[in-house]
C-alpha cells in the first residue's frame, strides 16, 4: 500500500516536471529565427530598436511580443517607374517611364527613418524625373538621355542616402512623342538625308571634273594622244545600221591616222 502510495506521489511530481520542460522547449523553438544570407533582422524590443542581427540563426524573446524582427532585404532591387506625362523646357509634351535600381546599404535607417521604403523611393524618383525633364529642352531629352539620368541618380541619391539606401542607377526607357511632333521630325530627317545625298553627290562631280582635267592635259601634252582617245570613242559607238553618222573629223585625227599608219609599217 506505501509502495503504491510513494509510486503515485512520484508521478505526480514527474508531471509537472515534464511539462515545464515542455512549454520552456516549445518558448525556444518558437523563438528561433533563420536570417537568410542576403538579409538582416532588425530587432525592436518593447517597441525601441535593440540592434540588427546578421544571416544565421538566432533568437528572440517572442512571448508576450516582447522582441519583434523586421527582416530587411539587402539585394538590389529593381522598380518600374510608371509613364509620366512631363513638359520640356522648350514646351514639347512627352511621356517618359523609367527603371530605378537601388539596395539598402543600412537596414536599422530603412525600418526607422521611413515608411515602406520601396514606395518612398519610387515617389521620389517621380518627382526628380518631372524636375529635370522640365529643365531640359527636347532635342537635349532625345540626345543626352544617359546625362539626365545620371542627373536623376544623383538627385534622388542625395535624398535616399538619409533612409539609408543606396540607388545604384536610373535608367531611361522610352520616351514617347506627340504624334504631329513625330511627323516633323521624320521630315526633318528626310531632308536632312536628301541635303547629305545631294551633298555627296557634288562633291564626287567636282573629284570627276578634276580627275578629267588632269586627263585632258595629259592628253594634250602627248602627240596625237588625244586623236587615239577620238578613235577609240568613235569605235565604241555601235549605231543603228538604218543610220549614218557623219563626223567631222578635225586635222588632229588625221594626223592620229598618219601615225597608226607609220607605227605599223615600222612593225612590219
Amino acid at each position: 500500500m506505501w509502495s503504491t502510495i510513494l509510486k503515485h506521489r512520484k508521478y505526480s511530481i514527474m508531471i509537472p516536471f515534464i511539462i515545464v520542460i515542455v512549454l520552456f522547449t516549445l518558448f525556444a523553438l518558437g523563438g528561433l529565427r533563420v536570417i537568410n544570407q542576403y538579409e538582416r533582422g532588425v530587432v525592436l524590443t518593447l517597441g525601441k530598436y535593440n540592434g540588427t542581427r546578421s544571416p544565421g540563426l538566432t533568437w528572440i524573446f517572442w512571448l508576450f511580443g516582447v522582441q519583434r524582427m523586421i527582416m530587411v532585404d539587402m539585394r538590389i532591387t529593381t522598380m518600374d517607374v510608371p509613364r509620366q506625362e512631363a513638359i520640356t523646357k522648350d514646351n514639347v509634351p512627352v511621356g517618359v517611364n523609367a527603371v530605378v535600381y537601388f539596395k539598402v546599404e543600412r537596414a536599422e535607417d530603412a525600418v526607422l527613418k521611413v515608411e515602406n521604403y520601396p514606395y518612398a523611393v519610387s515617389q521620389y524618383a517621380l518627382a526628380a524625373l518631372r524636375d529635370i525633364i522640365g529643365g531640359v529642352e527636347l532635342d537635349t531629352l532625345l540626345t543626352e538621355r544617359e546625362r539626365i539620368a545620371a542627373d536623376i541618380k544623383k538627385m534622388v541619391d542625395t535624398e535616399t542616402n538619409v533612409w539609408g539606401i543606396d540607388v545604384t542607377a536610373i535608367k531611361i526607357q522610352d520616351i514617347e512623342l506627340p504624334a504631329s511632333m513625330k511627323r516633323a521630325m521624320a521630315a526633318q530627317a528626310e531632308t536632312e538625308r536628301e541635303k547629305r545625298a545631294i551633298i555627296i553627290k557634288a562633291e564626287g562631280e567636282v573629284k570627276a571634273a578634276e580627275n578629267l582635267q588632269k586627263a585632258a592635259e595629259i592628253l594634250g601634252n602627248v602627240p596625237g594622244a588625244l586623236s587615239l582617245r577620238t578613235l577609240g570613242t568613235i569605235d565604241k559607238l555601235q549605231p543603228d545600221p538604218s543610220k549614218t553618222v557623219i563626223f567631222a573629223l578635225p586635222v588632229e585625227i588625221l594626223e592620229g591616222l598618219k601615225s597608226l599608219t607609220e607605227a605599223r609599217k615600222k612593225k612590219e
